[in-house]
């Protein structure tokens, strides 16, 4: 078996904040909206067309909006519509998944 078969792909959690902590090392602002625990499931306090919204607006001289995703997550049909909005708006979007880590900190230094 391969060494890279035996590495575990990490929860979106742990994605997360590994992103953030490697942006903050990088000085970049970061804002994460994280969903919390309700009795109906988990829910993100969000008013107007918020959901859907990016996990990640990071600025440092430029603003950049990312969406996470772990293992073969796909974006639903709100996380579309806001990635076509973004793009049309000019915003420079992102998909990360641990597989690019290469290229998040390129992104990223």
């Amino acid at each position: 078996m391969k060494a890279n078969a035996l590495r575990r792909e990490p929860t979106e959690a742990q994605f997360t904040a590994q992103v953030i902590d490697f942006a903050r090392l990088h000085r970049w602002r970061v804002a994460h909206f994280r969903a919390s625990r309700t009795k109906d499931g988990w829910r993100t306090a969000v008013s107007g067309d918020g959901a859907g919204w990016p996990d990640l607006i990071l600025v440092r001289r430029r603003m950049i909006v990312v969406e996470l995703k772990v293992g073969r997550g796909k974006l639903r049909p709100e996380q579309e519509q806001w990635k076509t909005a973004l793009l049309v708006a000019g915003v420079d979007y992102w998909i990360w998944r641990p597989a690019d880590w290469s290229g998040i900190e390129l992104v990223l230094r």
